[in-house]
């Protein structure tokens, strides 16, 4: 990965993967999320995500849904717990016309009211929707334990009570403080001649220059908690786990290695083996982690019929134990090796997923990372410090669990 980059004048920087392709993405990363809401403002930053393509000074909403679906193209967006996305994915031919749109979405949005009510009911169905889904809705409540008393821990829907107060101008408040130029990276690939690309986004994104004025609140430390809810569900849910290590860590890539052993994506991990291949207890077992900018998430999740929660954590159990008091042997510690490159070259072959993790890399840390680097950490890590990563995460004292039966 070849990446460019350049900074503009009032502070947006501009980052793009050069591409032989008749296709490219163009962007935008804000460093704006759910993390970023004041009290009152919970679910604030999805609800802004949504409302930027219902209407602009120059557009309504369905000039913006035909200004790209005409030519084949299409808008997408996301929020998370600390950044917005918004990008289009488009013929390169129509990149400038993707950009013109996006800037316009990004520095002139109107938030109208009546288009407000509506995306409000729209959001308000997919919280109802969300929490008729168990599987999904336990990673939110985990976190919220994880992270209690900390803006991080909130769900990225937001609350019922709080989305009812939300208007257009609470909206304007919120994109002011927060959509800094200093905080936005303007991304793309394809095949676009950089030196042209770049006066294209200086020319549409020709915005004052504006700097936070806040620093996001340190996390709450942390009180390791165990909790049973009763969701009336026919499977009984289960998630553990602990805080874990931030982006841009040392340690990342090593505990990489060490989930890919224990639950990653390959049916030969352990706890795929001991819990649904050998013991047949439960369809669906994995571990996971995700990296924010100050801390991380460590888990291990699995649903299954509610006599067998005892029996699946005791197996989970052993494999932790395992892993926390012997190092990987020589044979094991190369295999998983060759899988993390293996992980690395799939995950390549999906160049959305690549730009969009470059992009978060780069809003956050300012510089981006290459395969070069991740393969030479992978290459360096030894049995002992998986161990030692191993020792410091699965402590059962320090470990927070959540079940939903």
């Amino acid at each position: 990965m070849n990446y460019q980059n350049h900074i503009l004048p009032n502070g947006i920087r501009l980052l793009h993967l050069p591409e032989q392709s008749e296709l490219c993405y163009v962007g935008f990363a804000i460093d704006a999320g759910t993390r970023d809401e004041l009290e009152h403002e919970q679910g604030m930053a999805h609800f802004v995500e949504h409302m930027l393509f219902k209407g602009t000074e120059h557009r309504k909403s369905w000039h913006i849904i035909q200004r790209l679906e005409g030519i084949g193209g299409q808008l997408d967006a996301y929020t998370t717990k600390e950044e917005t996305f918004i990008y289009a994915t488009v013929p390169t031919r129509y990149a400038e016309r993707a950009l013109e749109l996006l800037t316009d979405i990004l520095f002139h949005s109107t938030f109208p009211d009546h288009e407000l009510e509506k995306e409000r009911d729209v959001i308000l169905d997919e919280i109802q929707s969300y929490n008729d889904s168990p599987s999904e809705l336990i990673y939110d409540e985990f976190e919220e334990m994880l992270f209690a008393h900390s803006t991080i821990g909130r769900n990225i829907l937001g609350k019922e009570a709080y989305l009812k107060n939300i208007d257009g101008e609470m909206m304007h408040a919120f994109t002011k403080r927060c959509y800094t130029t200093d905080r936005i990276v303007c991304f793309s690939s394809g095949a676009l001649d950089f030196k042209k690309w770049q006066q294209r986004v200086e020319h549409y994104c020709n915005v004052p220059a504006t700097v936070r004025s806040f620093e996001r609140a340190p996390i709450a430390p942390y009180a390791p908690q165990q909790i049973k809810t009763n969701k009336d569900t026919f499977q009984t849910h289960c998630i553990l786990g602990n805080r874990s290590y931030p982006l841009g860590h040392p340690e990342r890539i090593p505990l990489v290695l060490l989930n890919t052993v224990l639950g990653g994506p390959y049916m030969s991990s352990r706890l795929n083996m001991s819990v649904r291949e050998r013991h047949g207890l439960c369809y669906n077992i994995e571990s996971g982690l995700t990296s924010y900018t100050d801390t991380g998430v460590w888990n291990i999740y699995f649903g299954c019929d509610p006599k067998y929660v005892q029996r699946c954590l005791k197996l989970i159990d052993k494999e932790l134990d395992k892993l926390y008091r012997e190092p990987l042997n020589s044979r094991s510690l190369e295999m998983v090796k060759r899988q993390v490159e293996g992980q690395l070259l799939i995950g390549n072959q999906n160049r959305e997923n690549v730009l969009l993790a470059s992009a978060k890399y780069y809003l956050h840390k300012n510089s981006f990372i290459t395969d070069k680097e991740v393969l030479k950490a992978v290459h360096h890590t030894t049995a002992e410090q998986i161990q030692w990563l191993a020792q410091q995460l699965f402590n059962p004292e320090q470990r927070t669990q959540l079940i939903f039966e």
